[in-house]
């Protein structure tokens, strides 16, 4: 499965940008021919070198819920994913973080903004990441149902490495222009093989993806386009930047073009039956002086997407215009669209 991000294109008189950029992340499920003395080499040499968290966002991985709740309180909203657990959304004084609950336990987390994301910080310098921590191109893990390699390219490496903290694992986030440390996702060994976020050969059994009906999968698209917004103006907050609000008619605009994308199976800018992102907010009667859009495809979910326009060059000059004061996003299944708007 491809990520694909296109973005960066904005709509005035003076200003029109298209940038495309084709960002590879995916699964073959039918390679998974292991050389099996490498891959006990490989177990062997992974012995944790990092406790596992005893603060922090990834201290409630593999926790109950009822923890969680005694801890942190109430969750402001839960969103359904596309994985079988919950998201629980926690927002609070520049801190994010939504933990994933199935069951009730929590399975996985992701944090950003400046939640304690111990034994990392956020903001911390790649160069001491890299240098404090065995990060390696390729991880293997194992579980009951089999051996998993998956296997980094050299982008996954520099901006989405994985790390085995304890019994769990890491996914570290860097924003590669200012070469820190942006966010962090957490997860159970049965989670990072569920989401396969890396090529990945493997001896075993599979997990299936489950087939979801379309009333899932509106919720889980609506949790997502919340998390996107949250996300946003997160990032725009710690760059000094004004907040975006929620706009409604833009939101429709960019549902409609996930939707058409995923219908007619392309990946563009230019819709086919509603032209380019000009025409369509024409269209749907939305005022503006200055209008942007970001678009995504196949990412495990909203932050993953977000975590992917903010490296690249034209989706973080979006994500970042000063000018912009609203945003609407729409999501549907796993093509994700933004639109940005000045008036």
């Amino acid at each position: 499965m491809s990520i694909i991000l296109i973005g960066g294109m904005y709509f005035n008189e003076a200003r029109k940008d298209n940038e495309v950029l084709h960002n590879s992340a995916t699964t073959n499920p039918a390679k998974h021919d292991m050389n099996v003395q490498r891959e006990q080499e490989d177990l062997k040499r992974q012995v944790p070198a990092v406790k596992r968290p005893a603060s922090g966002a990834g201290f409630y991985i593999g926790k109950d819920s009822a923890l969680l709740i005694k801890k942190m309180g109430d969750p402001i909203r839960k969103d359904l994913s596309a994985y079988g657990y919950e998201w629980w959304v926690y927002k609070k004084e520049h801190q994010y973080v939504q933990f994933g609950v199935e069951n009730n336990q929590v399975v996985t987390a992701y944090a950003a903004g400046e939640t304690d994301v111990s034994p990392f910080k956020m903001e911390q310098p790649a160069k001491d990441l890299f240098q404090t921590y065995d990060l390696r191109m390729d991880v293997v893990v194992e579980n009951g149902s089999g051996t998993y390699r998956f296997e980094l390219s050299e982008e996954d490496f520099n901006i989405r490495p994985v790390v085995r903290v304890g019994d769990i694992y890491a996914q570290l986030y860097i924003d590669k222009f200012s070469g820190t440390l942006s966010s962090v996702r957490y997860l159970t060994t049965d989670y990072l093989v569920k989401q396969r976020p890396y090529e990945m050969v493997y001896r075993g059994e599979l997990p299936d993806e489950p087939e979801l009906p379309d009333d899932v999968w509106q919720q889980i698209e609506e949790g997502s386009e919340k998390q996107i917004v949250d996300l946003t103006n997160i990032i725009r907050e710690k760059h000094n930047l004004n907040e975006l609000a929620w706009d409604p008619e833009t939101a429709k605009v960019a549902k409609q073009h996930s939707k058409e994308m995923y219908e007619k199976q392309y990946f563009a800018h230019e819709s086919p039956s509603a032209g380019d992102l000009g025409d369509r907010l024409k269209k749907a009667k939305v005022d503006y002086q200055l209008a942007g859009e970001n678009i995504a495809a196949n990412y495990t979910d909203g932050p993953a997407a977000v975590e992917g326009w903010l490296n690249s060059k034209g989706h973080r000059e979006a994500l970042l215009e000063k000018e912009f004061t609203l945003l609407g996003v729409g999501v549907y299944q796993r093509y994700y669209t933004q639109n940005f708007v000045a008036r």
